[in-house]
């Protein structure tokens, strides 16, 4: 898993990579729920579009331990992206967990429309164009994301599973995701493509079926910076303390 620290240097990212970290193997918001049927927006074969393994762009890495609370994920996501004039209502951003944290994807020239369809996410994109992936945690929880692009995890390259390992996203604070990590000081730069030239399509890890995706899945992180509190039992009669008071 990753943390994410910003640094205020063009094309500079600090994160942090977490070892051991699974107990197992005008801005409008929209709530996105899991990952549903496609709609009928699929995109043409001329439309379609993958990711390149782009521009080398400095970002250092350190490793913690941290562990999830729990097996499965909070929340599963997917949008879809192609160069075609998407249907449905345009948004800035997308809100996972009930408003806990915010998705978008930005360029060089901001934020890039969101469009939602039938319960379904959708990204116009232009081949040429770099993006990068941008959550923004609202809550004081620490969570890990698990994000993967083109059917590839988006730390190593690999063939992506809900399971693998992810960054970690601190309270109030935001994880910027801006290429498939390359070392442990650069990631290769998210570039729109032709589905031909993705890195998916040109590693024996991907698929050039998958392009055209972007996966993200969210854990809850145990903070060991926090102190641990006993979950409070819901009490169906709150008011009881005792027998009845006299009059007075």
């Amino acid at each position: 898993m990753v943390l994410h620290k910003k640094k205020l240097i063009a094309a500079a990212l600090w994160l942090v990579i977490l070892a051991g970290c699974s107990q197992s193997p005008s801005i409008q918001r929209e709530t996105a729920p899991s990952i549903q049927a496609e709609s009928m927006q699929d995109a043409a074969e001329s439309e379609r579009l993958g990711t390149q393994w782009g521009d080398d762009v400095d970002s250092e890495i350190i490793t913690v331990d941290l562990s999830r609370t729990s097996d499965n994920p909070l929340q599963e996501m997917q949008v879809s992206y192609a160069d075609k004039n998407y249907q449905g209502r345009a948004v800035n951003s997308m809100s996972l967990l009930a408003g806990k944290v915010e998705f978008s994807v930005h360029t060089d020239n901001g934020k890039l429309p969101l469009y939602r369809d039938a319960g379904n996410y959708y990204l116009k994109g232009m081949a040429g164009q770099a993006y990068r992936l941008v959550y923004h945690n609202n809550s004081a929880n620490t969570y890990e994301i698990v994000a993967s692009v083109d059917g590839l995890n988006v730390i190593n390259g690999s063939a992506a599973s809900r399971y693998d390992n992810g960054y970690v996203l601190r309270p109030n604070d935001d994880l910027v995701i801006e290429g498939f990590r390359k070392s442990q000081s650069a990631v290769a730069s998210f570039i729109f493509s032709k589905p031909d030239n993705a890195y998916a399509a040109n590693t024996s890890s991907g698929s050039i079926e998958n392009t055209g995706v972007i996966g993200t899945v969210i854990y809850e992180l145990y903070d060991p910076s926090k102190p641990k509190h006993e979950q409070a039992k819901a009490k169906a009669y709150p008011a009881d303390k005792g027998y009845a008071k006299p009059p007075q």
